[in-house]
């Protein structure tokens, strides 16, 4: 079953962890994918035998507007095109959660639908917020689906010095999809997937 975690404890390892990886020098990272207006590199994780990803764009708008479409909560199912179910499990204090959620097929459903529990923490970061994450071992895993495991995730937003309407937007996920898959049908998913996200994001902020 697992037990619940210790929420401020939990939430200041990820959060520590998150800004260790938004201070790693450009030279580590290598171009995954690039588009007019998202980039994803990636780097050898240290947390499991796959990557790091780090992508990055500009978004219209604030950050607190953006955080709360980013992280759990009402808007989150509406938009993110990947994500097919999301139950909030169990509150905490001071924006901690850990959520239930799964994820739509992709690649022609080479790679299967996937189930996570997350524990996700949002945090003011510099101006801006710190929205992070890392699954835990809570509960049994649907039938239906594999369960996956982020290892410390997250994305940071801030707003641009000259125009603060509009904020970078910076994210950094380490996913294990578990299963049978071979490394290049995840590399080509996760490259794919975060651009993709940028776009249905910037899309439903616009509505």
């Amino acid at each position: 079953m697992g037990s619940l975690p210790d929420a401020s404890v939990l939430s200041t390892q990820i959060h520590n962890t998150l800004v260790s990886y938004h201070s790693i020098g450009e030279e580590e990272w290598r171009v995954a994918k690039k588009t007019k207006d998202v980039t994803v590199w990636r780097k050898p994780s240290e947390e499991f035998n796959g990557f790091l990803y780090k992508t990055e764009g500009i978004v219209e708008e604030t950050p607190n507007r953006i955080v709360d479409y980013i992280r759990p909560g009402p808007y989150r199912l509406d938009w993110d095109s990947l994500m097919t179910s999301m139950d909030i499990v169990e509150k905490f204090d001071q924006g901690c959660c850990m959520m239930r959620y799964t994820t739509a097929g992709q690649l022609w459903n080479i790679i299967a639908p996937r189930e996570f529990i997350d524990f996700s923490s949002t945090t003011e970061y510099q101006d801006g917020l710190l929205s992070c994450g890392v699954s835990i071992e809570y509960g049994e895993a649907g039938q239906s689906c594999v369960r996956g495991v982020n290892h410390p995730c997250g994305w940071v937003c801030v707003p641009q010095k000259d125009n603060p309407d509009h904020s970078l937007l910076t994210g950094y996920i380490q996913t294990d999809l578990r299963g049978m898959l071979p490394q290049s049908a995840v590399d080509s998913a996760m490259a794919s997937t975060l651009t993709h996200f940028y776009t249905d994001l910037r899309k439903a902020l616009k509505i």
